[in-house]
């Protein structure tokens, strides 16, 4: 191992980021020896959602793009997979590329409209293109409607076999680790310093020569892919895809992960989903310890909790670590 790595595990950022994937990559093991399987249930969650918050941080905190229909690339993901399983195309080397070029295709075409948008406009014209494949899917009566849809999940015959929950949890964090690799190779390449160029000062890299449309336009779909991707792999954990997946509030919560991990940090997503479902899964218990019944009230509790953040944390949880990058 390098100087760099060995320097960097002595900040305490490098010292949790390290501690925090290494319980992600040994997770299976611990919650088999401590007998406490479900929350391996909870790391697919984590797992999952961090992809799909790294896809969101990719134009939000790269290209300063705030999309507020983020969720809907999980739901074409998980539809793309659900309709081909009930068709009876089960292999999974058919459903995910298909599911992420359908994405990729959705992204391009609504990134040609919506970036010709600014501020406000483009946050209300991405959540309404959002709602639109909500309703859409929400039509699908052959595929469930708003009950949603029953899959098998994807085949990969002498490779990996995703009904066992292992297997599965330890194929999510690799594509975890693959998707922050890719991010952190985006953002050190000249299409990332362009995103961040244009993010901070439009017309000068337009004046500099750079199509900054094109470059936004080449991101948002890359992110599509990568929220597609962490739509495959929800239908397949549930083995069940639903409306409610891309709703509003969906790309309500991959924003707040997002702002609460760090925008534009690179584990900012990771620390986000940590973060954010650590509280959901345990906040309830504390409180209701506290007083019977006050679980059930445990977003009162997460609410200005995040204000504080947003209030004297501005990087997130990232910055209170002391260092960042991205």
């Amino acid at each position: 191992m390098t100087a760099g790595p060995l320097s960097a595990l002595r900040t305490p950022r490098g010292l949790v980021t390290a501690v925090a994937l290494l319980v992600l990559a040994v997770l299976p093991l611990l919650t088999h020896a401590f007998d406490q399987r479900y929350l391996l249930s909870v790391g697919n969650r984590i797992v999952i959602w961090a992809i799909a918050a790294a896809s969101l941080n990719m134009i939000l905190g790269y290209a300063g793009l705030v999309s507020f229909g983020h969720a809907a690339f999980l739901g074409i993901g998980g539809y793309a997979v659900g309709i081909l399983s009930a068709e009876g195309f089960e292999s999974g080397w058919l459903q995910w590329p298909v599911a992420v070029l359908v994405a990729v295709a959705w992204a391009a075409l609504i990134g040609a409209l919506s970036l010709r948008t600014r501020g406000v406009y483009f946050i209300m014209i991405t959540l309404a293109f959002a709602q639109l494949v909500y309703y859409l899917s929400s039509g699908l009566a052959a595929y469930g409607g708003d009950d949603g849809l029953n899959i098998s999940r994807s085949r990969f015959p002498g490779l990996i076999d995703l009904r066992d929950k292992a297997a599965f949890y330890w194929l999510c964090f690799a594509l975890l680790c693959a998707t922050l690799w890719f991010c952190s190779r985006l953002a050190h390449s000249r299409f990332g310093y362009v995103l961040r160029g244009a993010r901070s000062n439009e017309l000068r890299m337009a004046a500099l020569g750079f199509p900054v449309f094109r470059y936004r336009l080449v991101a948002f779909a890359i992110a599509g892919a990568f929220g597609a991707l962490a739509g495959i792999l929800l239908a397949n954990d549930g083995a069940y895809i639903s409306p409610a997946i891309m709703s509003w509030v969906k790309s309500g919560d991959l924003i707040v992960i997002v702002v609460l991990g760090g925008i534009g940090a690179l584990f900012g997503p990771l620390y986000g989903a940590i973060a954010f479902f650590a509280v959901e899964e345990f906040l309830p218990p504390l409180l209701d310890l506290l007083h019977r019944g006050w679980g059930e009230y445990w977003q009162i509790v997460f609410g200005p909790l995040l204000v504080v953040i947003a209030l004297y944390a501005r990087g997130g949880i990232d910055s209170l670590l002391g260092l960042r990058h991205g």
